[in-house]
């Protein structure tokens, strides 16, 4: 028996610029409810440097999916598209070695940023077209909580819990701007 919790959230979208910092952040949420707080920069930068290479050079189309799956203590990321070319890391010791480096280039480093960020990285094909790449983290022990069901986890739901309400504030009619209490000076409203 696995007594450990598994996560799981998937999202598909087109990988436009727009879109890349929503879904940084959407992942950024999921990860924090999961209490993976020390994971959101590594992942968001993972993530992003993924996601850009599908914009800038995935063909046919723009569209990939983007699933996060953790499961024990290891989180996986991965984005799948419809472009069967498997990627290859830049190799830095391949450079002639009579070339200036270029310092200010601004492209071409994005798998090395992945495989630096993370424990281990890969790209497999899916199907008769398209790939995954993917890269894994691992996770802090005291990360998880309760499993949640399939459905919950699937469509990024969470289990379900304590109803918060709020109220307008006594005294203040309905149509009226609530205004902040006063506070004392021990920070108690008065």
């Amino acid at each position: 028996m696995i007594s450990e919790p598994s996560r799981y959230y998937a999202v598909e979208l087109q990988a436009l610029p727009a879109r890349i910092g929503q879904i940084r952040r959407i992942a950024s949420a999921h990860l924090r409810h999961w209490r993976l707080d020390d994971l959101v920069d590594p992942v968001g930068l993972g993530l992003t440097e993924l996601l850009s290479n599908v914009h800038r050079h995935a063909q046919p189309d723009k569209e990939c999916a983007v699933e996060l799956e953790l499961l024990l203590d290891r989180l996986t990321v991965s984005v799948r598209d419809n472009d069967p070319r498997i990627p290859v890391a830049a190799d830095p010791t391949a450079r002639d070695p009579y070339d200036e480096p270029d310092a200010l280039a601004t492209s071409g480093r994005g798998l090395a940023i992945v495989g630096a960020l993370s424990d281990s990285w890969g790209a497999r094909p899916c199907g008769a077209s398209g790939k995954t790449v993917w890269f894994t983290l691992t996770a802090p022990p005291c990360a998880g909580g309760p499993a949640v069901t399939g459905a919950e986890a699937g469509f990024g739901l969470v289990p379900a819990g304590p109803v918060v309400s709020y109220s307008r504030l006594a005294g203040v009619p309905l149509g009226a701007p609530a205004e902040a209490p006063a506070l004392a000076a021990s920070g108690a409203p008065v």
